[in-house]
């Protein structure tokens, strides 16, 4: 007999690590997780970890033989800036590994004949502006607006969300007997910035990068234009949206995809906040041109209308509680610590 589980993916992620902590405490069900890399001790005995690849088809068919998935946070994915590099090894993580999981998700959910929850946190970078005029103009954009990704991880992103909704609605439509569809949700985050996590190949992350460098007394030169606007999230606030959106009930939900952010600033807004913490920070901006046209594309607000008013989301951290009770605080401890000398 199946027993049942939350899945999530990713798990040795910042997000995973939380949503481990976070519903071990709250559910009553068992964790599995599955990542390429392992999860921290204190959080073994939290959950059973399986170390393996998304893409293994008989790694999953063996999961698939043992449990019966009641939710899914699917959040491995290769990142922004890896995925350019990289595009077909893009397509297959990002693309792939979620439409396997999908096809897992879907055929349970009509066995057991009820939906099973699919949480699958998407991006900025499925948006696509032409030119800087137009972001300009159109500042804050919803859902539906400008969906023209220009990278392969918002190709991959967009396509995701729109195969999450096509096997949560359409799937087998032609089939006689319509089978139970599994219960697709999507979050479209913005930067996301941790105090814990190094940056690892995001698009937004010289944000994050240049919080890390000041605090550990290294210059920065920035990718970006000083008056490039992006939207931004501290890390607590992303986790606790996942899990907000996995909590509410299909009746309140008007859509599949919500954006979800907590505040705009530009490049040169972020530098004098860096300042304000750390004076003696040494910060330039030197544009890469390719990473720039990249984040030129992408909106500088994301207008969260639909997740406020539909599930009451809020974020905890606005600009200034952001870096001064969580990022400053907690970045300057990372590495006062790591600059002790061992006794």
């Amino acid at each position: 007999m199946r027993k049942k589980a939350i899945l999530i993916t990713g798990a040795s992620g910042e997000i995973g690590q939380a949503l481990i902590a976070n519903l071990s405490e709250q559910q009553s069900l068992p964790l599995l997780t599955l990542d390429l890399h392992t999860i921290p001790p204190e959080l073994a005995g939290r959950c059973t970890h399986i170390g393996g690849d998304i893409l293994d088809s008989k790694l999953l068919a063996r999961l698939v033989t043992e449990y019966d998935f009641e939710i899914i946070f699917h959040l491995a994915a290769l990142l922004s800036t890896r995925s350019e590099f990289s595009p077909e090894l893009a397509h297959q993580v990002n693309v792939d590994g979620t439409l396997a999981l999908l096809q897992v998700a879907a055929e349970q959910s009509q066995r057991r004949g009820k939906p099973v929850s699919f949480i699958f946190p998407s991006s900025v970078a499925a948006y696509g502006l032409p030119n800087l005029a137009i972001k300009a103009r159109d500042y804050r954009l919803k859902e539906w607006q400008w969906a023209n990704p220009s990278t392969m991880y918002g190709c991959n992103k967009l396509y995701c969300e729109q195969l999450g909704i096509y096997y949560s609605k359409h799937y087998q439509q032609l089939s006689v007997n319509r089978p139970v569809m599994l219960d697709f949700r999507s979050l479209r985050f913005p930067g996301l910035i941790s105090a814990y996590t190094v940056p690892s190949g995001g698009t937004t992350d010289y944000g994050p990068e240049m919080l890390h460098a000041a605090a550990q007394g290294k210059p920065y030169a920035c990718f970006v234009r000083e008056d490039t606007v992006l939207p931004f999230m501290a890390m607590p606030d992303a986790v606790t949206a996942l899990l907000q959106l996995a909590a509410v009930p299909a009746e309140s939900l008007g859509r599949a995809v919500y954006n979800v952010t907590s505040f705009s600033l530009s490049a040169a807004d972020f530098r004098d906040q860096v300042l304000h913490a750390f004076p003696d920070a040494q910060v330039t901006f030197e544009p890469d041109l390719r990473r720039q046209g990249i984040v030129d594309s992408w909106p500088a607000e994301l207008d969260d209308t639909a997740a406020r008013t539909e599930w009451g989301w809020a974020p905890a951290y606005d600009l200034q509680r952001a870096f001064d009770e969580y990022l400053v605080p907690n970045i300057r401890q990372r590495y006062h610590h790591e600059a002790q000398p061992a006794k």
